[in-house]
Parts: C-alpha cells; structure tokens; sequence
C-alpha cells in the first residue's frame, strides 16, 4: 500500500531517497476498512491524517433535524479526516465513513512530528497538501454561497471526475445542497450531463 503514497508524494514534486522511503513506510500504519465503518466520528479526536490507497469515503455533517449534509468525499489517491481536529486535539463536528470497502494509511500526530524532523522534505509535501486544501474549501464554499445548482454540479463533475458513477444520486444531491428531485429534474430537462 505504501507505493501508492510514495507515488503522490513523487506527483507533487518531492524526490525521496530509498532510506527516506523507508522511513516514511516505518511511520504509516496500513488499514482495511468495512463498506459504512467509520474513520471519525462526531465527538470523536481526530487521532490519524488518513491517505486512501483504494475506496471511497464521504464526510459530513448531522444537523438538528437529523439530515446529513456531505461536506467531502475521498476516493484512491486523497487524504480525509479533520485537520482542525487532528491538530488541535479538539472533537470534530464531522463524520467520515467508507461508502465502499477501503485501504487507507494513517499516521498519528506524533508519527508525523517524527517524519517531519528526520525526512524535511515532508514538510514541503505537507504545506503543498495543506495549501491546495485550503484552496479546495473556498472554492466550496463560495460555490455553496453563490452559484446555482448547475454550476456547483458543474463543479463536482470537474472535482470528482471519477466518482460520480461510484456514487447514489441522494448523496450527490446532499453534496450539492439539493433535493434528489431537483438533481432528476435537472438532469431530465438535460441541463446536466447524466
């Protein structure tokens, strides 16, 4: 499972030697997860950063009225989890489960600290991560705020190329923030691509 993070942490940029390699293999701890276990739950501290060697994760919110509001999904090649909670220790108000069965690799805070001291480089992969995160979320959020229906499933198209047929219509509505009746109307009066 480690190639496959070695191989993003080559996609961004950032050559490792073989002895580098191998600490980071040290420090990561491989993973199988059931289709709907959770990863986090609300309440819960954050304990791992999670990459996603293989399967499908969504992360989302409960409200009051018990409806799930999906903030995110992760498919093969991303990261999932809560960094707010993970770094500050503090319970996160997300849940993140495995819409499919799923390989993850997870390290602790702790374990990273360590990566971050004994392979520097990792700190560059780590602020390219954090940045395109962080870019990642306005873009949402100012999407959710401002454009119509057609625009945000615009946008999940061009995010999530690979998943949308992965993927139940409620979820990609609640993703969204529409009814599933407004996503099947949408795509009949075909101002959608199905």
């Amino acid at each position: 499972m480690i190639d496959a993070l070695l191989t993003n942490i080559a996609q961004k940029g950032v050559e490792l030697t073989r002895d580098e390699q191998a600490f980071v293999a040290s420090v990561y701890q491989p993973k199988k997860l059931r289709k709907r276990q959770f990863i986090l739950q609300q309440g819960d501290v954050a304990k791992y950063e999670t990459f996603i060697v293989k399967g499908l994760t969504r992360t989302y919110l409960v409200d009051e009225d018990g409806r799930e509001h999906i903030i995110a999904f992760g498919a093969e090649d991303w990261w999932t989890g809560d960094m707010a909670s993970f770094f500050n220790s503090a319970p996160t108000s997300y849940f993140v489960d495995c819409l499919e069965e799923t390989d993850v690799l997870q390290i602790s805070q702790a374990n990273l600290e360590r990566l971050f001291v004994t392979v520097p480089k990792m700190n560059i992969y780590f602020r390219i991560l954090y940045s395109n995160s962080i870019v990642a979320y306005n873009i949402r959020v100012a999407l959710s705020l401002c454009k119509p229906a057609v625009e945000r499933y615009q946008e999940f198209i061009s995010r999530y190329p690979k998943i949308q047929q992965r993927l139940p219509n409620h979820q990609i509505a609640s993703y969204l923030g529409i009814t599933p009746q407004s996503l099947s109307r949408l795509r009949k009066l075909a101002v959608l691509p199905k």
